[in-house]
């Protein structure tokens, strides 16, 4: 956008990919990830698997269960891989849960260490769900003889099961996604090894290709109350390009679900959040999902030093009654507060107006930024009709490139623009998104975190949600706020820098 303060220069500065390595959000030491599978706390420590194709091209094949370790969802550590191909197919997504009853059979007992993994076996022409359990506390898994596959329904888009235990009617129910008809089958069982067919869901909202990952959770209303909410990723086909997800908020009785007639709603407004999976073994008010930042339609060109893939930050969820009289998802990062360092910044007036930019406050280049930023936007007297005022961000360096993150008063509209970024090129990769945050938005929240290739943004305490893959051909280390046409009043800025924790070159 004309007007930055921040002035490129003409020299281009030549630097490796090193830069893109997130500090903060997982990313596998080499290969290509996709889908987190088994997001499950054990009670000590939390088990994050992922789909993993290992291999120096770092591009989807050979589907296996990649794993890693951590006991704060931030401090991961590399396991070794958990379920690999074998000659019945890939190991495609699926879940992770403890049988704590030992409801199975499989186990000597009762016990927490009862780690079970219920996934896609994928071939070509037949994808069935399997089944397969661990004993030395989710780091290796076997297939027990004779009891797979546990599901097969004679179908090659039949995928991605997450299965949880359902107290009020005492079962098991696997929710899984029938891809291709756009339905969603709910399965029960006592023992985790038979399933019966409960109902189904679907088509509904936005169809797309493919269903995909499919994820039902009980989620706290702000306020008091519960409901049930269905979160259903396509691919291809989603509003913004390619891959994305949406989700249903309604009732399940542990049979059927039915939605509330409110409509649809995407999860994210961005263009690389997909294949949320909620953490198992966590309570309803802790409930916590983690997704993969990455789209389809460009994921294995993306620029590699022999890895790709990144997850998001792990998010709080929960619901919210919004201006529409509905509920809303609502999405808190979680666990910053002990990495947070805050930067030294340059006092502010309380008050921006187009002449008086905050520029150039620098940005460290070797770890993650948060910024939180609250102000009110109005439009100046002298302002032309119906130009209600613009607040913009601006992140660049001294090489000229820029990525813009603004909120548009008059049409209320918050936008991304990672079009001045130089290091990545692809007719997918769209330049700029936007959302509305609805109507008579004066005050405006944002949080937004800032990781080598990623960006996540949140609006709103957590209504609003866009995430961004970002792909500058140097480090972004120099921010600039400005207004156009209007003035902001400033009520919180926040910069910090979020302590690394990369375990790993």
């Amino acid at each position: 956008m004309s007007g930055s303060p921040i002035r490129p220069t003409t020299h281009v500065a030549r630097h490796g990919l090193g830069h893109l390595r997130p500090k903060l959000h997982f990313s596998p030491s080499a290969g290509f990830m996709n889908d987190p599978n088994g997001l499950l706390h054990d009670g000590e420590r939390y088990h994050l698997y992922y789909q993993f194709a290992p291999g120096p091209l770092a591009v989807h094949g050979h589907i296996c269960w990649g794993h890693a370790l951590a006991e704060d969802l931030y401090h991961w550590h590399d396991a070794p891989t958990a379920i690999r191909e074998t000659a019945d197919g890939q190991a495609f997504s699926g879940c992770a849960l403890i049988d704590h009853r030992n409801d199975s059979g499989l186990f000597a007992g009762p016990g927490p260490q009862n780690i079970v993994a219920i996934y896609t076996r994928h071939r070509e022409g037949r994808q069935n769900q399997w089944l397969a359990i661990s004993h030395d506390g989710g780091l290796d898994f076997e297939e027990p003889a004779g009891i797979n596959p546990v599901l097969d329904i004679d179908s090659d888009s039949f995928r991605d099961p997450k299965v949880f235990f359902h107290a009020p009617s005492g079962r098991w129910i696997m929710v899984v996604a029938l891809a291709r008809t756009h339905r969603i089958a709910f399965y029960g069982s006592s023992d985790l090894l038979h399933w019966q067919a409960l109902s189904e869901f679907g088509p509904e909202g936005m169809l797309g290709i493919d269903y995909e990952c499919p994820n039902l959770v009980e989620l706290d209303i702000e306020g008091g109350g519960r409901r049930w909410v269905l979160i259903i990723s396509i691919n291809p086909g989603a509003p913004q390009g390619g891959s994305g997800s949406q989700y249903f908020v309604g009732d399940f009785d542990g049979e059927r679900f039915v939605p509330d007639p409110q409509g649809l709603r995407l999860l994210d407004a961005g263009k690389d959040n997909y294949a949320i999976q909620v953490v198992e073994g966590l309570p309803t008010e802790q409930a916590t999902g983690i997704g993969w930042l990455g789209n389809w339609q460009y994921c294995q060109e993306v620029p590699s030093e022999g890895w790709r893939g990144v997850m998001t930050l792990p998010r709080r969820l929960g619901l919210r009654r919004d201006w529409m009289g509905g509920l809303s998802l609502i999405q808190h990062v979680r666990g910053l507060e002990a990495l947070r360092a805050p930067i030294a910044r340059p006092g502010i007036d309380a008050t921006l107006v187009p002449d008086q930019p905050l520029t150039d406050l620098a940005l460290p280049v070797d770890a993650a930024v948060e910024l939180r930023l609250r102000f009110d936007l109005e439009s100046l007297p002298t302002a032309p009709a119906g130009r209600g005022g613009r607040l913009v961000l601006c992140f660049g360096n001294a090489q000229g490139e820029r990525l813009e993150i603004g909120y548009d008063a008059a049409s209320h509209q918050l936008w991304t623009d990672r079009g001045e970024l130089q290091g990545f090129s692809h007719p997918f990769f769209s330049q700029r998104g936007a959302i509305a945050l609805g109507p008579d938005r004066r005050e405006v929240q944002l949080q937004l975190i800032i990781d080598g290739c990623s960006l996540e943004l949140l609006a709103q305490d957590g209504e609003y949600s866009m995430s961004s893959m970002i792909y500058p051909a140097a480090p972004l280390d120099r921010l600039a706020i400005y207004v156009e046409a209007g003035q902001a009043r400033l009520g919180q800025l926040e910069l910090n820098r979020l302590q690394s924790t990369l375990t790993r070159a």
